[in-house]
């Protein structure tokens, strides 16, 4: 148990929480996800979930990897789910642990719903947002009163049942932050400019976001996609488009490290 269990609701035995581990580094955990960590009996975690916070799991506790990789083999979501509730049945406190939120571009949703049709109490454990952390982390809002009242995020490997309009998004004028984009970046990249966005409009990627294998790229829209053919820009990425990506030189030389260094 940890010092601050109490802060908690108990996590009891046949449920399953759904937690987000956030962007990697540990010191960005809730409360609530560290303590879920002491207490769970069975723990299946995304490919994106960092060791040290998988380190964090209560002695005894089993580790099931269930990661999603675009372009590997990976575990099926129906799996995934079915395997939750299996779990759960025989009694086993399960946490799913998911890298940033559950509910953004994590498909904490339909785990959620497949626990809701078979009976299975379960909570729902927000976590920090990896999109938003790597931006901010590096000097990056999300939102500036000066530039714009709204942002978009958005996933760039979008379901084989689905079609992104972003040329209409493009149009909106409002940054972009990209999630799991890498793959597919040059036909984003394209669509967005014929969307209206000019090819020196700012962008900033980031790479592993919070991790020790973190780099930051800062590059105009129109040169993502040579970056990205050539291996300069790999995934996992966080990439933000438009006006706000270029805050960060504002303020870089006064702006503190991280602290991710020291305590790795």
């Amino acid at each position: 148990m940890t010092a601050l269990s109490h802060l908690s609701p108990p996590f009891a035995s046949g449920t399953a929480w759904l937690v987000g581990a956030g962007p990697g580094d540990p010191g960005l955990l809730t409360v609530h996800a560290i303590n879920a960590l002491a207490a769970a009996d069975v723990v299946i975690y995304d490919a994106l979930v960092d060791r040290r916070v998988l380190s964090l799991a209560r002695d005894g506790a089993v580790l099931e990897h269930a990661g999603k990789r675009g372009g590997q083999r990976s575990a099926v979501q129906r799996d995934i789910s079915e395997r939750l509730i299996q779990l759960a049945r025989e009694g086993f406190r399960v946490l799913r642990l998911k890298g940033g939120d559950p509910f953004v571009f994590g498909r904490g949703g339909e785990e959620a719903l497949a626990l809701a049709q078979a009976g299975i109490p379960f909570r729902i454990i927000p976590g920090v947002s990896s999109g938003l952390a790597a931006l901010a982390i590096h000097g990056v809002p999300a939102t500036i009163r000066s530039t714009n009242h709204a942002v978009i995020l958005a996933t760039g490997h979008c379901a084989a049942d689905a079609s992104m309009d972003w040329a209409s998004l493009a149009r909106t004028g409002a940054p972009i932050v990209l999630y799991m984009a890498v793959a597919n970046l040059p036909a984003i990249v394209d669509a967005l400019m014929q969307g209206g966005l000019a090819g020196f409009t700012p962008t900033l990627v980031v790479h592993a976001a919070t991790t020790c294998e973190e780099s930051v790229i800062e590059a105009p829209l129109e040169c993502l996609p040579s970056l990205a053919d050539g291996g300069v820009i790999r995934s996992p990425a966080v990439i933000a488009v438009g006006a706000v990506a270029a805050f960060r030189a504002a303020i870089a030389n006064h702006l503190l490290a991280s602290g991710i260094e020291a305590a790795q």
